[in-house]
Order: structure tokens, then C-alpha cells, then sequence
């Protein structure tokens, strides 16, 4: 279908939902469930390493109102991973429930279930620990083969060949490239080599880890929880508690934020014990705390970079290594690294002649990482676009020249992104079109606006991906309701994105309809059709494309109802929205009729499920250009102008799509500018509140302006591609590019801080 006829796909439609939540209508995990269950936490460990040598709860027992108390003397022994990713896991087997050994100040302990958050409370302070206390690998750079093991024990393990040794203290280790990266960048003129580094960020979503667990009318476990991925979260709740996945049911009201934290299961363990165990219905809610200290924060990483070029600015050979720290379990840690090197590396096809990856990850007694928006690639890229940054700047070359200069362009095979071809590419585009809105040429390098005060200018590339090659599966079911309204079945989660409601302009710009005919029904484990959930930017561009063929399935059952209502072969019927009529004109029925006829003596069905899985991952590019007004008296820095432009293919719906560039910009500034997470000598977490974790308001963003530059993908629905990951991309290497024009020092550390900056300044000056 050509873009010029689409009626629905390509307009700013309103979120499905929109006008629910304005008004406050009930519509999260906490809205939705009884208080009067059981109230469920959990006690955590004081250190970053130890093993529990004795653990009393009698006197916890006796408080009014406790139902029952868990140790690890009371959980399975079968372990299990907490990454929502496709069986087999990537991720190793590393976690019980409960374990004796506790790895990280804020493991689990204990779990408490009462009446009252007071009577819990008070539980939680009464159970006596006593710990031996061993000695914990804190520093990243010393984990791999230190003699202290963060898992020792004989019943971990990895399903999938990953590089994964506990005996070594690795969860991942790996290395590809192409050519000879080291005789190419002897032979460079100019070979820039660094080391950056990126801290372990937080998602900070507005709604904490939620979920509430009951036991149905079948003896079933009925999980009601704030996540992505309701498919793998069965899976891994029956791991976990060692039962049937055929005795869990998992759905998800509307989530307030995930950004990648509800891809792993933070909360939804704790309370499906206790209702296991118990029978009665159990919640948990995460404070903020916990959020910040026990959650599943972005990998921390170092990544040394070499790039090698012509003293003309051509781009030869890059060399990417990432130590990447997954903290004590692995969840995420083999496959949020590949992201580091295998999408910042491809930016740069143009006319590269060799490149190498390489990657180690590594456990460590803190905070256990997870995933978060842009998923590795947003470390990588900041790494990669800075040192290019870094080399343009030695070169004395404009860096956004030497990027037009290397740039991938369409038709270009990406060897460091899986060999796969640039099959829809407007990153030359989106480049002419920033550097036009934004006005670089006024802005670069800097302008001295008196006082101390400079202002200059700062750009970055990025690129990430559509869904998982090979993995991810998307479906739908599209049925024909009274009436003739089509109600939209999908295993897809929304979590503020708005898929309900894209997913619905695809369904009705297939079927010919208003959006407001389509009723979108989603996720729920039992009711939807098998999805592999809402992360790795593929809800659009997978099972958008599942909705696609459902809906063509559905228009041929639907005219071989009306078929034989009209007494005509199907093939002599044309589909026309709201009735199907003869092609020589000799009648037509409506929808209404054909739903009707359906009911009574009808043996063809009414709906169509279909899947998707693609076998490539189009990746949307971006580009980012900030200026920024920078105080040499005190460090201090504003963004001043932020302008992207992103080729996501076809935008379905141009408003929401700006809403999650703008979102994920601002996440991006954050990052780069204030978030920071800092440990003390024992492991304890110093930012365990909003208090001490700074993240951007809408003081801190200063003008923002997005506009899109559109390409084709002819594998996509409609030429869509994804648009919810790259976004958060270019902040943090366009900002340190700025930071550094307009001081002259690169600041290779997130967050750039204007105690950092100051620092920076009067170092130079010495």
C-alpha cells in the first residue's frame, strides 16, 4: 500500500487511552486489586557478600497480623534467570528465590507477608541474621579471574554458548571482527585511542515495581503485574517457584513506565511464592529506594575504543573493547554488550576497511543490572561517537564533515552489524536536514557571549535496531464482532508508548475502518496470541507486520462469508470497509450483515491470527545536535537548543513518535548530565532517592525540536521501522562534544558534571 493512500497510518491519532488517564480513571496494578490482601516485602542483606550462617524468625512470627515468613530454607533449589528474553535465555541460571549466599548489599533475605504495610514493617525488623561476612569484588576492572567467586556454586549454568564461566567470574565473553584492524591503523595517520566510561543508570519510571497474585476459581497462580513481557514472565515465574507453566496466568493492566526495567522481573517472584504457598492474595510494591538500590539499572561499562583515518578525515579501522559490569546475576549482561559495538561500529560503513569487537562481562557484588532504553548501544555510541569526535578534532576537521564523510549510506552491507544490508537509510538526510535546522554554521565551534560565558555546539550520530533477527515474534488475532467492529488481540505491551493504539491505525487503515471500530485487547498469557514482548524497539515493526497479515487473512474469511450470501465465488467480491460488494455490481452486504450471518450456520471463521518473526533488523538512524551555554567561572552548563532528526521509516503516527524522541532525548540529558551512581566503600549505593539521583525537568532541557526524515522499509508494515530505543542515543556524545569546544577538554566519564567541567578547566590552565 502506498504511502499516498493510507488514510489512518501516518496521522497524528490519539492515544487509545489518553482521555482514561487525563481523567484519573482506574487503570494501574494498584487501581485494579483488592487491599485487603496480603502485603508482601522483603528483608535485604547489609552486605555486599556474605553467606547466612543463621537466620530466626520466631519473634518476627509473633507480630498481630503476619501470615508468614520465607528464608532460604524454604525455596527451591532449582535456579533461574530474571531476564525477559526468548527461551533458551542468553542469560545464565544464577538466581534462586532465596540463597544462603547474598551478593550485593540489597539481595534478597527474607520474605514477610502480612495483614498491614505496619505489621510487615515492624516483622521485617524483628528477624535476627547472622552473616559471615566474606570479602566482595566491587571493582569491575578486577572481577574476571579474581579469586573471590561471586557464584561458586555447582548448579549454575549457562543454556546458550555465550562465553559464560562462574569459575572465572564471567557472564559473557566474545570478540568478532573483519580485516586486520591492527595493521590498518599502523598504517593510519591519525589513530585516536580512548577509554570512556558510562555509570549504572536508572529508568526511574514513575510507577515502581508492582505486582498482585491470587489464586483463580481453577487453582491456577493469576499474576497481575506492571511488566513488557507477560510470555517470558510465565516462563519464569513456573521456573522460579519450580510448577507447571500451565499453572500461571500473567497479565498487565496499563504500566506507568518501563523504559526497559519491567523486561526483567523485579517484584512479581516475592509475592507468587507467598500466594503459592498460602493460597491468598498477595501484593508488592517497590518503594523508590528499592527502586534505586535492588531494581535492574543499566550496565555500567568501559569501553576503550582505537579509531583509525587518512589525515583527510576517511574513517580506515575501529577497534571497539567493552568490560561490561552485570553486577551479582546476569540478567542482560550477554546481550546488552553486543549492542555496545555491533550498533556504533556500523555508523561508520563507509569506508571502513576493518573493525574489531571484542567484550568481556563480568560479575561483581553490586546491584544487579538489567535493561534499559537503547540497551548497550547507548554506551557504545556515546564511546564511538566521542571518540570520533576526538579524532576530527585532532584532524582539525569539522565533526560533522568527517561524519558526512564516513557515514553509512543506503544499499551499504554493515559487516559489524550481522552483515546486514542498510536497506532503508536517510542518515544522509537526517544529517543535511539537523545541520539546516539546527544552524551549525552559526553555532560551531563557539561564540564568546561575555561574562565567562560561551556558547558552542555538538553533534552525534546513532543507529539501533527493529526487534531481534531470527528471535522475536510478534502476533495478532483480528476478529469480527456484532455489529461488524473488529476487536485486536495482542500480546504486545503498552507501557505509555501507545502500541494499542498504532497497532489499531495499522489494523483499520488494513480493514478500511475507523480506529474507533477497533478495540484493542492486550497482554494477557491466556488471552493473547504468543508475543515476545514489548522491548528491543519491535512492537511496530514485528507485530505491526503480524497485524498486516492478520487482517488480510480476516478480509478473505470475510468474503467468503459474503460470498455466499450473494451467490458469487469469493474472487468476484471486492472488500470495501464497511461492506463487501460484486465486482459487477449486481449487490453488496454490509458488515453488519456478514457479523450477523456469522453467528447462525456459519462454518468459516471470523478472525485470523497471524505471526511474525523477520530474519533482519532495519536499523533507524539519528542525528542530534545540542548547543549549550557553558559558564568558565563555574562549570556550570544549560542545554540551550536541542534539535534531532530520525529516520524511522515510515512514522505511523508522527505525535506519538515525537513524543518518545523528546522523551528519550531528555533521558539522554540526564544521562549525560546529571545521573550518576556512586557506591561506598562497602557496596552500599549513595543515590538511593530522587533526593541524591538528580534526572532532568523541563528547566533542564531547554528548547527541543524534533522532525523526522522518512525512508521505506519494504520489510516493515506500511515502511515502518522502530523509533522507541535510538532516541535516547545522541545526547551524551553531542553534549561532551560541546563540553570540549567549548573548553577544551574531553570529559570521557558520565555524567559531565560542572564540578567535572570546573575541574576540567583549571587542570588545563595549569
Amino acid at each position: 500500500m502506498s504511502e499516498s493512500k493510507l488514510r489512518v497510518v501516518g496521522q497524528p491519532v490519539r492515544k487509545k487511552d489518553a482521555m482514561q488517564l487525563l481523567l484519573g480513571k482506574p487503570a494501574y496494578v494498584d487501581d485494579l486489586t483488592p487491599h485487603d490482601c496480603l502485603v508482601v516485602k522483603v528483608l535485604r542483606s547489609p552486605h555486599a557478600h556474605a553467606l547466612i550462617d543463621e537466620i530466626s524468625t520466631d519473634t518476627a512470627l509473633k507480630v498481630p497480623g503476619i501470615e508468614c515468613i520465607f528464608t532460604y530454607k524454604d525455596v527451591p533449589q532449582k535456579r533461574f534467570t530474571l531476564a525477559g528474553q526468548t527461551y533458551p535465555e542468553p542469560s545464565p541460571y544464577d538466581r534462586l528465590i532465596l540463597d544462603r549466599r547474598v551478593r550485593y548489599m540489597g539481595d534478597a533475605v527474607a520474605i514477610v507477608a502480612g495483614e498491614s504495610e505496619k505489621a510487615v514493617e515492624k516483622a521485617l525488623k524483628l528477624i535476627k541474621v547472622k552473616y559471615q561476612l566474606l570479602e566482595p569484588v566491587l571493582d569491575f576492572h578486577a572481577a574476571k579471574d579474581n579469586p573471590v567467586l561471586v557464584h561458586p556454586e555447582d548448579n549454575w549454568r549457562a543454556l546458550c554458548p555465550v562465553g559464560a564461566d562462574n569459575q572465572r567470574n564471567l557472564c559473557a565473553s566474545g570478540s568478532c571482527g573483519d580485516g586486520d584492524v591492527d595493521a590498518v591503523l599502523a598504517d593510519c595517520d591519525a589513530v585516536i585511542d580512548r577509554v570512556y566510561h558510562t555509570k549504572a543508570c536508572q529508568q526511574a519510571m514513575m510507577e515502581t515495581f508492582r505486582t498482585y497474585t491470587e489464586m483463580d476459581t481453577y487453582g491456577r497462580l493469576h499474576v497481575v503485574s506492571s511488566t513488557q513481557i507477560v510470555f517470558h514472565a510465565r516462563r519464569i515465574i513456573a521456573n522460579a517457584l519450580d510448577i507447571p507453566k500451565s499453572r500461571v496466568h500473567v497479565e498487565k493492566p496499563r504500566i506507568g513506565g518501563g523504559f526497559g526495567a519491567k523486561q526483567t522481573i523485579v517484584a512479581e517472584i516475592y509475592p507468587a511464592f507467598v500466594t503459592w504457598k498460602t493460597g491468598k492474595p498477595a501484593k508488592m510494591i517497590y518503594t523508590r529506594e528499592e527502586c534505586q538500590v535492588a531494581g535492574s539499572p543499566r550496565h555500567e561499562m568501559e569501553i576503550r575504543v582505537r579509531v583509525g583515518a587518512s589525515r583527510d578525515g576517511v574513517i580506515r579501522a575501529i577497534d571497539v573493547y567493552t568490560l561490561s559490569n552485570t553486577g551479582a546475576f546476569g540478567e542482560h549482561g550477554p546481550t546488552t554488550v553486543g549492542l555496545s559495538g555491533h550498533k556504533s561500529i556500523p555508523l561508520y560503513t563507509g569506508n571502513l576497511e576493518a573493525f574489531r569487537f571484542a567484550y568481556d562481562v563480568v560479575y561483581t557484588n553490586v546491584q544487579a543490572a538489567g535493561a534499559y532504553r537503547g540497551y548497550g548501544a547507548t554506551q557504545g555510541i556515546f564511546a564511538v561517537e566521542t571518540a570520533v569526535s576526538e579524532l576530527a578534532a585532532q584532524l582539525r576537521i569539522d565533526p560533522v564533515a568527517i561524519r558526512e564523510r564516513n557515514m553509512v549510506r543506503e544499499g551499504q552491507i554493515m559487516a559489524a552489524y550481522y552483515n546486514e544490508p542498510a536497506s532503508a537509510c536517510a542518515l544522509d538526510r537526517c544529517m543535511a536536514r539537523c545541520k539546516e535546522l539546527f544552524g551549525w554554521a552559526e553555532k560551531y565551534p563557539v561564540r564568546d557571549m561575555g561574562g565567562g560565558k560561551v556558547r558552542t555546539a555538538g553533534v552525534a550520530m546513532a543507529m539501533q535496531g527493529s526487534g531481534i533477527s531470527g528471535v522475536d515474534v510478534g502476533s495478532a488475532t483480528v476478529k469480527l464482532s456484532d455489529e461488524g467492529f473488529y476487536n485486536l488481540m495482542i500480546g504486545a505491551a503498552d507501557m505509555g508508548t501507545g502500541c494499542d493504539t498504532i497497532l489499531a491505525q495499522m489494523a483499520a487503515e488494513c480493514l478500511d475502518c475507523d480506529i474507533g471500530d477497533i478495540a484493542v485487547f492486550g497482554a494477557d498469557s491466556d488471552a493473547s496470541p504468543y508475543d515476545s514482548g514489548s522491548y528491543a524497539s519491535s512492537t511496530t515493526y514485528v507485530t505491526g507486520k503480524a497485524v498486516e497479515k492478520a487482517c488480510a487473512q480476516l478480509r478473505e474469511n470475510i468474503c467468503a462469508i459474503a460470498a455466499g450470501m450473494l451467490s458469487c465465488r469469493p474472487d468476484e467480491l471486492a472488500f470495501a470497509g464497511r461492506t463487501v460488494r460484486r465486482l459487477d455490481g449486481a449487490g453488496e452486504v454490509t458488515l453488519f450483515d456478514i457479523a450477523t450471518r456469522s453467528m447462525c450456520g456459519n462454518a468459516t471463521a471470523v478472525q485470523a491470527t497471524a505471526s511474525h518473526s523477520s530474519p533482519v533488523s532495519p536499523p533507524p538512524f539519528m542525528v542530534g545536535m545540542v548547543e549549550i551555554e557553558l559558564d568558565r567561572e563555574t562549570g556550570q552548563v544549560d542545554i540551550i537548543d536541542y534539535v534531532a532528526v530520525v529516520d524511522c521509516g515510515t512514522p505511523v503516527n508522527p505525535a506519538l513518535a515525537r513524543a518518545q524522541a523528546e522523551g528519550g532525548i531528555v533521558q539522554g540529558i540526564g544521562m549525560a548530565m546529571f545521573e550518576n551512581v556512586t557506591y561506598e566503600p562497602t557496596g552500599r549505593i549513595v543515590e538511593n532517592s530522587f533526593m541524591q539521583y538528580k534526572i532532568p525537568t523541563r528547566l533542564d532541557m531547554g528548547r527541543l525540536r524534533v522532525e523526522f526524515e522518512a525512508s521505506y522499509e519494504q520489510s516493515g508494515p506500511f515502511g515502518a521501522k522502530s523509533i522507541g530505543e535510538i532516541v535516547i542515543n545522541t545526547p551524551s556524545p553531542a553534549i561532551a562534544g560541546a563540553v570540549a569546544h567549548a573548553t577544551g577538554v574531553w570529559h570521557r566519564e558520565l555524567p559531565i558534571t560542572p564540578e567535572k567541567v570546573l575541574w576540567g578547566i583549571k587542570n588545563r590552565q595549569k
